[in-house]
């Protein structure tokens, strides 16, 4: 077929025809189907007003080529026993057959056809039996395919992104595609809607509610309040969980600050609205909502006051229910004192908050902050690079949350011949980054989320429509239900509704081990891995990662094991450093085995395999400007993790690690991590969470079985006179091999090696 690619095609090769036939033979549209010959009518296209042909498409598979030609010849040529031109009541109908294209098997209206190269996402229905042809050579094309899918009787739906020509490739290179349409779904359905069909399905939503835990969690938001008396929020939140800094601010929302507490409320409970408005099957929510007013009603607060601010609202929420697990969520920021990474002193007391005296450890989510000022296309991720995170994003222990998008496809009649800004999976035009922060500070975004993208017109600055955002509950219950909602805001958010989906599922973890986990679920898009392989060295590399953290998370990922996807959760406790005649000196050092299925990796051989180590910590921060000098650091201390080589023994591994930590005090960094297959290396050891990534043989890393944790210098050890050099460190070491396509249960391997507890020694 032309245009197939040999080195990438699956499925039984073939080609797509498309058919032209009057209305009134419409009965003759069946007679293009062959079973027998395995050809298939896949799409049917009704006329438009005014037209009177319909348009069907087969496909055929390249074995049956001639099918059709030797049907017109037959009615040119032979007659049967009547005197009729053979198969005529199928060929007499035809008034037209041309080679299929992607335009063929679009069934929606022509209004919504993709133009000029634009980027959608598009419905692709799929034939039976082929969905795991189609989502294989979509990878293999660096085609986005989302995971979910529904399925049908004779079809599966997916949707993919892709231009019309990614499209045709996929079309040339796989027997899979039966039909395409656009993903249509926004938040304009919703937001159009009359007050009384918003209030319909606010009822039908509510009515699928499942009753909330007693003992669920809870997310507590930071904000401008949320209104209770919404219908969508007062079954998630207890009047008594409504806090203030001040009194006389209430506990409400306001105009003021655009209902944006309770918006940050709806996406922080259900994620994005729209997807639970739909679902049509009960709502299990395994979270709460608290609220603390942290912004007053008609004014702003004076930044330099934050740290302090946010302690009181931490506080008025644990008082109320002390023994109650939380995530906090703040996506207030400031632009104020930026310093290219710096700590300040709302940052510094988040990393504080977290660190609670290494007792009352503390999850706290983020956001990176949201550009200023007109945004334009021609400046698209340049501007964004130059946007540093702002305050208090620095904080090293937060998990802090930028904005990636999906939402590409613009459906309103208003917007016909705008553009989205982003393409899919890539940046939020919104989100700012750590593209500019000196080396040593933390890299930010740790993860990305949904926030929405921007449409343009190709001339004017960039605007924020319906179709491109989220849908969230609208502050002003009595008027309306529904709102509009994206930037940072909203990413913050959904990382509070996934880290608050670890902690219903795993109330045992600890909160540096939730943070790891929503951190090692993150997966780079392949708009994003594009960027990264392409990226010509480390400094580019880092680019990268200050743009876009690890990745887009993943609830699913985070909690589940697959057979050829195993992952191991350490949590465990050093003690840094210890007082020696020298003064104060490193002193744990931990090596864990790992419980390795040595025979069923070396049975892989040569088959390609993933090791990926997450290391998160929290750090006890030191804020003074002179804290910032090598000798004198703003974190009390900081860990680092290395792999056990396949050729090295045990002693020779602590041997290299000792060497490492020598060199790290040196201010030569990155001893441990090497250049050995690792994606991010040395790289990755910035801030106190850091992730990589191994690639090799499942032979090779049979062999690499020990993983170190060991620590490296800080202010505990350098400021002996302020007595912490004594103090544990809490750690949270995650682990996942993954074997892309091999027929070989790990976890099951790895899950009978673990009734022995893994060794640290």
């Amino acid at each position: 077929m032309a245009g197939r690619d040999q080195a990438n095609a699956l499925g039984e090769p073939g080609f797509y025809l498309e058919f032209s036939i009057p209305i009134a033979d419409r009965d003759a549209v069946e007679g293009l189907e062959n079973k027998p010959k395995a050809i298939e009518l896949v799409a049917v296209r009704p006329p438009l007003q005014g037209e009177e042909l319909i348009t069907a498409t087969v496909f055929v598979p390249e074995k049956a080529a001639d099918f059709f030609t030797k049907k017109v010849e037959a009615y040119r040529d032979e007659e049967t026993d009547k005197g009729k031109p053979k198969h005529e009541a199928l060929i007499a109908r035809i008034e037209e057959v041309r080679l299929g294209a992607v335009r063929s098997l679009f069934t929606d209206e022509a209004r919504f056809y993709p133009q000029g190269g634009q980027q959608v996402w598009w419905e692709v229905w799929i034939r039976d039996g082929r969905i795991d042809t189609f989502q294989t050579v979509a990878k293999r094309f660096n085609v986005a395919v989302k995971e979910h899918l529904l399925s049908f009787p004779e079809r599966d739906v997916v949707l993919a992104s892709a231009n019309e020509a990614a499209m045709a490739r996929l079309l040339a290179n796989t027997d899979a595609v039966a039909e395409l349409r656009i993903a249509k779904d926004t938040p304009a359905l919703f937001l159009e809607m009359r007050p009384v069909e918003q209030v319909e399905w606010a009822s039908d939503l509510t009515g699928r509610l499942a009753p909330i835990s007693p003992l669920a969690p809870a997310v507590c938001l930071l904000d401008s309040g949320a209104n209770r008396t919404h219908p969508l929020i007062e079954p998630a939140l207890e009047a008594s969980d409504q806090h203030t800094c001040d009194v006389a601010w209430g506990v409400d929302d306001s105009a003021f600050w655009n209902g944006h507490g309770t918006a940050m409320a709806g996406v922080a409970l259900y994620g994005d609205l729209e997807a639970a408005l739909g679902s049509g099957g009960p709502v299990s929510l395994g979270h709460r909502l608290e609220t603390v007013k942290i912004l007053p009603s008609n004014s702003q607060n004076d930044p330099t006051l934050y740290g302090a601010l946010t302690a009181t609202a931490i506080s008025k929420a644990e008082a109320q229910a002390p023994r109650r697990q939380r995530v906090f969520c703040m996506a207030v920021t400031s632009d104020v004192g930026l310093g290219r990474g710096r700590p300040s002193s709302w940052s510094a007391a988040i990393d504080q908050l977290c660190y609670g005296g290494g007792e009352r450890r503390r999850l706290l989510v983020l956001a990176s902050g949201n550009m200023r000022g007109d945004i334009r296309a021609e400046e698209y991720l340049d501007a964004n690079d130059l946007a540093e995170a702002e305050s208090p994003a620095q904080a090293w222990n937060a998990l802090v949350a930028g904005a990636y998008t999906d939402k590409i496809n613009i459906s309103h009649p208003d917007y016909a011949h705008w553009q989205a800004l982003a393409p899919a999976g890539d940046l939020s035009p919104s989100s700012r980054t750590s593209g500019t922060w000196d080396r040593q500070w933390p890299i930010r975004p740790d993860v990305v989320f949904e926030g929405g993208n921007l449409a343009h017109d190709g001339t004017n600055p960039a605007s924020a429509i319906d179709d491109l955002q989220l849908l969230t509950t609208h502050f002003r219950p009595t008027t309306r239900l529904f709102d509009s909602f994206g930037d940072t805001s909203a990413a913050a958010a959904l990382a509070a509704n996934l880290s608050a989906g670890i902690v219903a599922a795993r109330p045992e973890l600890w909160p540096e081990t939730v943070r790891g986990l929503v951190v090692h679920s993150a997966e780079w898009t392949p708009a994003m891995r594009a960027r990264f392989d392409a990226a010509a060295g480390q400094a580019q590399k880092m680019a990268m990662l200050r743009r876009y953290g690890w990745g887009v998370p993943d609830l699913s990922r985070a909690l589940v094991s697959a057979s050829n996807d195993a992952t191991l959760m350490v949590e465990d406790v050093l003690l840094p450093f210890r007082k020696g005649k020298n003064g104060i000196q490193t002193r744990d050092m931990h090596v864990h085995r790992l419980p390795w299925p040595r025979d069923e990796l070396l049975a892989l051989g040569d088959h390609d395999v993933e090791l990926r180590i997450t290391l998160s910590y929290f750090i006890e921060p030191n804020p003074g400007e002179r804290g910032w000098t090598r000798r004198h650091r703003y974190a009390s201390h900081a860990l680092r993790f290395a792999v056990k080589r396949s050729l090295e023994t045990l002693p020779q591994f602590r041997q290299r690690i000792n060497k490492a930590a020598e060199a790290e005090e040196a201010g030569e960094g990155g001893g441990a991590a090497g250049g050995d297959h690792w994606v991010l290396g040395a790289i990755r050891d910035r801030g106190s969470i850091h992730s990589d990534i191994w690639r090799g043989s499942a032979a090779a890393l049979a062999e690499r079985d020990a993983i170190g944790v060991f620590p490296i210098s800080g202010w505990w050890k350098e400021k002996p006179g302020l007595q912490r050099w004594d103090r544990p460190a809490h750690y949270a070491l995650t682990v996942s091999v993954r074997a892309p396509g091999a027929e070989v249960d790990l976890y099951t391997a790895i899950t009978n090696k673990l009734p022995i507890e893994i060794p640290s020694v």
